[in-house]
């Protein structure tokens, strides 16, 4: 009797971890889709050197719970799949989006981890940008602090007051933390 209760225990214990592998792998594929979606929907303010990437204020879910870094990284390279730069924006930029999201693990504050993304896009998308458009290399300063405020609108912003608005909602919040 003792053996078997023991089993069971153990498989419900087994089927917990699964589910729980099963609700992030959903929750990061979702993550990643409208990520993807909201970018290529909103193209004309998405890519380009004068950009408010909204999907970007999802970035910090990253802060809230790192288990969605996978997530957004790939919903990233989606939406870098229709970028007018082509595939190395999907490496260069996608590559930006992952620096400002895993820093962010580290800090307690909204406000300092939505500036990671800020920074990490604003460098290196300029970069980009400065690379392969017509863009002269004097510009890069001008042009990372574009880059730099888009991100800001969108992440420090937008994203904070998405994340308050979660972190609210008793119902989404649970959502959060998987």
């Amino acid at each position: 009797m003792k053996i078997h209760l023991q089993k069971i225990a153990e498989n419900r214990a087994m089927n917990d971890r699964d589910s729980l592998e099963t609700r992030a792998l959903a929750l990061n594929a979702a993550a990643a889709a409208l990520y993807a979606v909201l970018t290529v929907a909103l193209a004309p303010i998405s890519y380009g050197p004068m950009q408010v990437r909204v999907s970007e204020a999802m970035t910090l879910l990253a802060f809230v719970n790192p288990r969605f870094l996978p997530g957004l990284v790939i919903g990233c390279l989606a939406a870098n799949a229709a970028s007018p730069l082509g595939p190395i924006d999907m490496v260069a930029g996608t590559g930006a989006t992952f620096l400002g999201l895993w820093p962010m693990r580290f800090v307690k504050s909204t406000w300092t981890a939505s500036l990671f993304p800020v920074v990490s896009n604003g460098l290196i998308i300029a970069g980009e940008l400065v690379y392969l458009s017509d863009i002269p290399m004097s510009g890069f300063w001008v042009t990372a602090l574009y880059i730099g405020a888009g991100e800001f609108l969108a992440v420090a912003v937008c994203g904070s007051i998405l994340v308050h608005f979660l972190k609210s909602q008793p119902a989404l919040n649970k959502w959060l933390h998987f």
